[in-house]
């Protein structure tokens, strides 16, 4: 079968390598679609992986062609594929907290991933997609979930401010989400035209678009909001100065989620420390997101919202290619050649 290989740091090639057979435990997944997480981009360019070579990719949906014996009732099967593969025995497991596993696998980054034709997952990793919703949409639960989760970190009452700061795919995910659920006054944070007019065309008024490359952010929050600043804030960046800032427009007591993978290391001024004192925030962190198999997880509430057409995980697909072709979504991300939102390879059929 073909995949995509990641031998070493940039040794990023598509071979021919062995068919798989499922593990006991697990089903064999043909790929159906398969995205590139911003993540995959210094994995294959600038860090490398945990183990390689590697088989890249874990946001993906697909259709189960081949079972272990406990896996027969998933017989030919839509399924989205939860990546993370928890150990099952540590506290956080016990607790069903599987994102915060002190020993989990994941696919696509520890353990071959699905930027292949097939893929071997395990049952538990498996969710049944609705009838009505493609593989390409099930392919983007991975990222709203993690949008989800956020959300649901902080809990924030609806009818306050609250702030989006970073307008990549995460950050359009869960401003689209927060429009879903009823949120009345959001603020979003970005620095291009493009996501300007993504986020109009996802309901926000454009006069709660803030540029952040023409206005000084905290002044433009506090215009905004009458000098009250916001209740809740989320920081898709993943930069010191971005961090700051979330700490700067919170109001007292506020509660902060910091959800952008870090581009280097962090750094926090004495008199923005002192704010995070003085006002007494709640500062959280997030990077995944819940599945037990139980109707209130993360996955299970995207489904939901994608069903009900509440979100359209469609609006953020900006560019399909087949498995050969992929390499030139990479290159789009890494060169930042142009605009885009979720880059993914289809398998047509």
């Amino acid at each position: 079968m073909k995949a995509w290989r990641l031998n070493n740091i940039g040794d990023f090639a598509l071979e021919n390598v062995e068919d798989i057979k499922p593990a006991k435990g697990e089903v064999l997944v043909k790929v159906k679609a398969c995205g590139i997480c911003g993540s995959d981009i210094p994995r294959v360019y600038q860090n490398g992986a945990h183990k390689m070579p590697l088989t890249i990719g874990h946001e993906f949906a697909g259709e189960v062609v081949d079972c272990s014996d406990e896996g027969k009732e998933w017989a030919r099967k839509k399924v989205a594929v939860f990546p993370l593969i928890p150990c099952g025995r540590c506290p956080s497991c016990l607790n069903k907290k599987y994102e915060l596993c002190s020993h989990y696998d994941y696919l696509g980054s520890r353990r071959d991933g699905a930027l292949a034709e097939y893929v071997s997952v395990p049952i538990s990793s498996l969710m049944e997609i609705p009838k009505g919703v493609s593989y390409e949409k099930a392919a983007m639960t991975e990222p709203m979930a993690v949008a989800v989760h956020a959300i649901r970190r902080l809990n924030a009452p609806k009818d306050d401010y609250v702030l989006v700061e970073g307008l990549g795919t995460i950050g359009l995910m869960l401003t689209s989400v927060l429009k879903a659920y009823g949120y009345k006054n959001i603020l979003v944070v970005g620095n291009k035209e493009f996501q300007f007019e993504k986020v109009v065309e996802l309901g926000i008024d454009e006069n709660n678009y803030i540029d952040c490359t023409k206005e000084n952010v905290r002044d433009a929050v506090a215009k905004k909001t009458d000098g009250e600043m916001v209740a809740a804030a989320w920081e898709c960046v993943g930069k010191s100065e971005t961090y700051e800032i979330l700490v700067d427009v919170l109001k007292n007591e506020g509660k902060g989620c910091l959800v952008g993978n870090p581009y280097s290391d962090m750094t926090l001024s004495r008199d923005i420390y002192w704010k995070i004192l003085r006002k007494q925030l709640w500062i959280t962190g997030t990077w995944n997101s819940s599945f037990t198999h139980e109707k209130d997880d993360d996955w299970h509430e995207v489904m939901r919202l994608v069903k009900e057409g509440k979100v359209d995980p469609g609006k953020f697909i900006t560019h399909t290619f087949d498995l050969d072709n992929i390499i030139k979504g990479f290159e789009i991300m890494r060169d930042k050649k142009e605009n885009y939102i979720k880059i993914m390879c289809v398998e047509e059929g």
